[in-house]
């Protein structure tokens, strides 16, 4: 397997490691600087330069991202996606994680245990979410912080008010977060590959420090993780397009809180505390991936005119519950049921006699104006009420207005 990494850092040990376990393999590893890749533009015609020529065909890339390069970063990995070269971690995955707010939007959407979590623009709405999320204790975090850098722990609300004020004015952009007061100065790092956590640790923080990151001191310890917290961080790698990742959990009272998902996770704590040859298991699965590749199913399926890809859901009420999947007669209509989810589960490739029930959704596959039928209307959200808070004094007019 000729297998590229992308990585500013060759010396780094976490791109050390991953070439070392790929040649160990007999696979031919290069680490190419992602700054030098130059994307080529042209109709049917996607390509790739590096150091100013045109790149060597390779079977997978692995991209190591990083922050600072977040944007040109996922393009050169799309572009390797353009000309069918396996990615573990998708362009879109590597997007959406590094996006602090567009990650815990993804997630709440889908149901994954996080922080009540807030997002403030507009100073006269601090007041009311720091009350929606408990008051203080008060999580303040920068939206492109990374290695616990941008995280702050104001413990009264004058604090916090003054903290956000001090970052809105300096145009930073800030979430306000829930304190987990049970998983104060730990979480869990839990390393995803593919569809299941091959390595977890534990990290506490030390001293008066309460961000628990390994970059600030933070001592790691290898666990094994409740089946709990493997569902929910697999489910959070899949939901966000990676597999191979790192997913940061709290513990809290009600079950794992997810934090973040990275996707350029760091090696050396993970392996240093487990023992466990981390760099290894990525490259197996890189390797056997690139013998019988994932594929993007909405990408490719929806090329086909008036054909369409498309979640059903069965409401309660619905003429579907209590029937199975042939009775329906989606299939007469042309549309094909690829998975099943229910409770958490997902069923691939359901059968025909497999009986519906209320909640289930249908990944389906079919003609577009008959699965729009399937749809029902969406209900409108009950919204709870919250109590009034005084309405501010009328702002003066600016007098620079024309």
């Amino acid at each position: 397997m000729r297998l590229a990494i992308l990585s500013c850092a060759p010396k780094c040990y976490s791109t050390r490691r991953l070439v070392e376990a790929g040649r160990k393999r007999g696979h031919r590893i290069a680490v190419l600087n992602t700054l030098r890749l130059t994307i080529g533009l042209d109709q049917g015609d996607p390509e790739l330069y590096y150091n100013g020529k045109p790149l060597k065909n390779y079977d997978a890339v692995l991209p190591r991202v990083g922050t600072s390069i977040t944007r040109y970063g996922s393009a050169v990995v799309r572009q390797f996606e353009q000309i069918d070269v396996f990615t573990p971690n998708t362009s879109a995955g590597i997007g959406n994680s590094r996006d602090k707010l567009r990650s815990l939007q993804i997630l709440a959407r889908h149901d994954v245990g996080i922080p009540q979590t807030e997002y403030v623009y507009d100073k006269r709405d601090v007041e009311g979410a720091l009350e929606r999320i408990g008051g203080a204790p008060v999580i303040i975090k920068l939206l492109e912080g990374t290695q616990g850098v941008g995280v702050i722990l104001a413990d009264k609300l004058e604090i916090a008010k003054a903290i956000i004020e001090t970052l809105h004015s300096t145009k930073q952009q800030v979430l306000l977060q829930k304190f987990v007061a049970e998983s104060k100065g730990k979480d869990v790092r839990a390393f995803v590959i593919g569809d299941r956590v091959v390595a977890a640790i534990r990290r506490t923080a030390q001293g008066q420090e309460f961000r628990s990151n390994v970059h600030r001191g933070g001592r790691a310890e290898a666990i094994t993780l409740d089946p709990t917290y493997e569902e929910a961080a697999v489910r959070a790698a899949q939901i966000m397009g990676l597999r191979v990742c790192g997913v940061d959990m709290l513990e809290g009272a009600t079950g794992p809180q997810v934090m973040e998902v990275n996707s350029s996770p760091g090696l050396e704590g993970i392996e240093g505390a487990s023992g466990l040859d981390i760099a290894g298991a990525v490259m197996d699965y890189i390797e056997d991936q690139v013998k019988f590749p994932e594929i993007d199913i909405r990408q490719r399926l929806t090329v086909s005119r008036g054909y369409s890809v498309a979640d059903v859901n069965i409401p309660r009420g619905s003429d579907f519950v209590g029937k199975t999947i042939k009775e329906t007669g989606m299939r007469d209509l042309d549309v094909v049921v690829l998975t099943l989810r229910r409770k958490g589960m997902v069923i691939s490739n359901p059968r025909g006699t497999r009986e519906l029930e209320a909640d289930d959704t249908l990944l389906c596959y079919g003609k577009s104006e008959h699965m729009k039928n399937l749809i029902p209307p969406k209900k409108r959200r009950r919204r709870r009420k919250l109590a009034k808070l005084p309405r501010p004094p009328a702002a003066e007019p600016d007098r620079n207005d024309s």
